[in-house]
């Protein structure tokens, strides 16, 4: 059994060996060498090569004769190989020596095709590297002309477009690293020139505001029957051009934005219109530094900063400089650089789009409004000139128009206005009071002399003189009046005008300006003109004629006083008899003014009366005189003639007034009489001395009668001398027993003699007499009479005391 397994595995290894590569037969023989039938399987494997030798021998007898005919057949084909091979030799000769040629034209075929092949690949990198290249060169270009937007757009699209399609390349990589820097450069620059604008605007505003308001006082005086042109046309181009400028400077720039300056340099003499803010400013540094900060993301930034650099010159141009008041060109300057604020934020509101909003504007509005008002209100108070008030009501009229063009509201404007008003008519009160001061100083108190027909007509047209008898006059001729009637009339409707002038322009209507007109009419006649009328009487020097001549002039001016209404409702279209409309009052001043003269009149007179009495020089002790009438006293005759004198000026008066002088001079002429007898420390009083008072007396009654001024019914005059000439006769007739007996009773003959003054005088005159009789005592014989009369003065006074008591129960 195990012989057979041995030739089994034997038979296999041989077929392994004779299947198997060579190379890999030695695992096979390691197997034969290890195992135990070393022998048996070389002897087997000699039995399978001498097989193997057999087949090859009998394969080689069967092929033997067609491997020698192929033998012979190949030694045939030797030689023509060998031709063959000579010939080929020959042609691969030939066709090495014609390939050489081609070899080289296709070795240069192949250069010019790598050639060709980079030129195609360089082209491309050159179709994406050049857009940057050139974009880069614009970019460098755009930053030295200053146009910075278009520069900062260029750079946006150099970033995000031109550079990735580029490539890594180190010109992108430096350029890239560029891009932030130059970004800063640009809103830098863009802050620089803001900040530039700011500053020119600030120092240029007094000139923009002037402009505007140029602008709109021309607009102001264009024919009504033109439509206004609408406040955004002001100058030569419109808001939206302004903005479509804007837009331009946006996109691609302008000429005019390269301008940093702020402010355009502008030929007025050469342009028919006024050139309005857009035209005197360049706002490209604003738009473009807008556009600038949008672009950068940075709007926020530049709005606040912007907002916070304005609030800063709003404050600077609302402070006025502290001698402002002084002249009107301060106010000027002032109001020039407020509008100019204004109409920069104005222009900057509707041009770009939020940079500054409606409220913002608004708020410094209301800032500037309140800070207006109180520097105006302060510095306004200074003034004492009424022309400069009116000037600088005019320029606050002017600036609150321009600014209400611009869409401003200055309704308080207004307000201050008409509380400056009240200011206003002070001070014209103060100027009309000096007026009136040196028309009175200058006055010469005399009907004014008039020798031709122009100097009446030249007089007539100053002051509405209504005398149809003195217009029949020939010349020469005199005016009743002084120069002081048409100069003061003249003067008041000049007051009129000059209250008209300040409330034009105000937006007031006919009746409130009326209104405001006789308010302060009449506060010159009652206040003004009345002190000057006051200051005229009481004056030291004024004698009698020159009050007289006051009173006529006050007379024609209080006539004149409806004159003075037309006039007023002329010039305002308001009738006179409209209600509620304020009447003058100068009916009522110049009536008070004539009562003072009058009163004055009165005392002057009375006062030159007294003097005239001073120079009494009464003996009260004379002796009775026997046989002639007595004269009368010189100091008396004296003032006989002084009145006389006087009361023929009075002619021209009002009889009434004429009248009343007379009769209040007579009173005090009996009065001051009266006093003197009646004087305290005048102790004792004779006869006599009653006998020439009663003789002075009986002067000034033959004045009464002889009517110094007409208009006295009767002896009407002779009332004034009554009381003392009652008084006279009682004493120097002695009849007492009359008087005693009718006292009290209407038809008494001595009504006007009061008990205490008989009784003051009968004891001064008794007092003499009891003297009289004591020094005579030795003389018995005159005892008996002197007693009887005594009895009679003693039964008179205890009567008299009757009376006063009576009269006191």
């Amino acid at each position: 059994m195990a012989s057979v397994e041995t030739a089994a595995e034997h038979e296999r290894i041989l077929r392994e060996i004779e299947s198997t590569d060579t190379n890999c037969i030695g695992p096979t023989l390691r197997s034969v060498y290890d195992g135990q039938e070393h022998g048996l399987f070389m002897e087997k494997l000699d039995a399978r090569i001498r097989n193997h030798d057999r087949e090859i021998e009998k394969m080689c007898n069967h092929h033997f004769q067609g491997f020698v005919d192929s033998i012979t057949e190949l030694l045939k084909v030797r030689g023509e190989a060998q031709k063959l091979k000579n010939q080929v030799t020959e042609t691969n000769r030939r066709l090495q020596d014609d390939g050489k040629d081609l070899m080289s034209s296709m070795e240069e075929l192949k250069q010019c095709r790598v050639q060709q092949r980079n030129i195609a690949t360089t082209i491309d990198k050159l179709t994406h590297c050049l857009p940057v290249l050139e974009m880069y060169s614009r970019l460098q270009e755009q930053m030295k002309a200053k146009r910075y937007y278009p520069a900062l757009c260029t750079l946006e699209q150099l970033e995000q477009t031109c550079l990735p399609r580029a490539g890594q390349y180190r010109f992108c990589s430096i350029m890239a690293e560029n891009i932030p820097k130059l970004r800063i450069q640009i809103r830098d620059t863009a802050m620089a020139q803001l900040r530039d604008f700011l500053e020119s605007i600030r120092k240029h505003s007094d000139k923009i505001g002037e402009t505007a308001i140029r602008q709109a006082q021309l607009q102001r005086s264009l024919d009504s029957s033109v439509s206004p042109q609408p406040r955004a046309l002001i100058g030569r181009r419109s808001r939206r051009e302004a903005a479509a400028g804007t837009e331009s400077d946006g996109q691609g720039g302008s000429p005019s934005s390269e301008q940093d300056s702020g402010i355009l340099d502008v030929d007025e003499e050469e342009e028919e219109e006024v050139p309005g803010a857009q035209d005197l400013v360049d706002f490209s540094p604003v738009y473009r530094c807008l556009h600038i900060y949008t672009v950068l993301g940075l709007r926020d930034v530049f709005e606040n900063y912007y907002r916070k650099q304005r609030r800063k010159q709003a404050r600077l141009v609302l402070q006025p400089h502290s001698n402002m008041h002084e002249t009107l060109e301060g106010y000027r300057r002032y109001f020039n650089q407020i509008v100019g604020f204004f109409v920069v934020e104005d222009h900057v509101l509707h041009t770009t789009q939020g940079l500054v909003n409606r409220a913002y504007v608004e708020e410094l509005w209301e800032l500037a409004l309140s800070k207006i008002i109180a520097a105006l209100r302060t510095h306004s108070s200074y003034c004492d000139d009424p022309d400069l008030v009116l000037d600088l009501k005019n320029l606050i009229v002017l600036f609150a128009d321009t600014l209400q063009g611009y869409g401003f509201p200055v309704s308080q404007l207004f307000d201050m206005l008409l509380e400056m008003r009240e200011q206003y008519g002070e001070i014209l009160l103060k100027r009309w009071n000096i007026t009136f001061r040196q028309v009175l100083d200058q006055d010469n108190y005399s009907p004014i002399p008039v020798s031709t027909e122009d100097e009446f007509r030249h007089y007539t047209s100053q002051f509405p003189l209504q005398d149809p008898e003195l217009e029949k006059l020939p010349f020469p001729k005199k005016l009743p009046f002084s120069e002081f009637v048409p100069k003061v009339y003249c003067q008041l409707k000049e007051f009129i005008y000059a209250c008209l002038k300040y409330s034009e322009d105000l937006h007031l209507s006919s009746t409130e300006v009326d209104d405001m007109i006789r308010k302060s009419t009449n506060l010159l006649l009652t206040r003004t003109l009345s002190h000057c009328l006051q200051y005229g009487i009481k004056k030291k020097n004024v004698g009698l004629a020159e009050l007289v001549q006051v009173i006529i002039n006050t007379t024609h001016l209080e006539q004149s006083c409806h004159f003075l209404e037309e006039f007023i409702s002329n010039i305002t279209n308001i009738p006179p008899d409209t209600v509620n409309a304020t009447k003058l009052y100068g009916t009522s001043t110049f009536k008070d003014a004539r009562h003072a003269a009058e009163a004055e009149i009165y005392t002057s007179l009375n006062a030159k009366i007294d003097q005239f009495l001073q120079l009494a020089d009464y003996d009260w002790m004379a002796a009775v005189q026997g046989g002639g009438a007595l004269t009368a006293s010189d100091y008396l005759i004296d003032l006989i003639a002084f009145l006389k004198s006087t009361f023929s000026v009075f002619t021209n008066l009002p009889g009434k007034v004429a009248q009343t002088a007379c009769m209040s001079a007579c009173k005090h002429i009996s009065t001051s009489l009266m006093q003197l007898l009646l004087d305290p420390e005048l102790r004792q009083i004779s006869m006599g001395a009653l006998q020439q008072l009663n003789a002075d007396v009986q002067e000034c009654e033959g004045f009464a009668r002889a009517g110094p001024v007409a208009g006295f019914q009767g002896d009407t005059l002779l009332l004034a001398f009554s009381d003392l000439r009652q008084l006279l006769d009682l004493f120097t007739q002695w009849d007492w027993s009359t008087y005693l007996a009718d006292y009290g009773k209407p038809t008494c003959k001595y009504l006007r003699v009061n008990p205490h003054t008989a009784l003051a005088l009968l004891e001064k005159l008794f007092k003499p007499m009891r003297e009289t009789s004591r020094k005579n005592n030795v003389f018995a014989q005159f005892r008996k009479t002197d007693r009887d009369r005594q009895k009679l003065i003693d039964t008179v006074i205890k009567q008299l005391r009757n009376l006063i008591t009576q009269h006191h129960a």
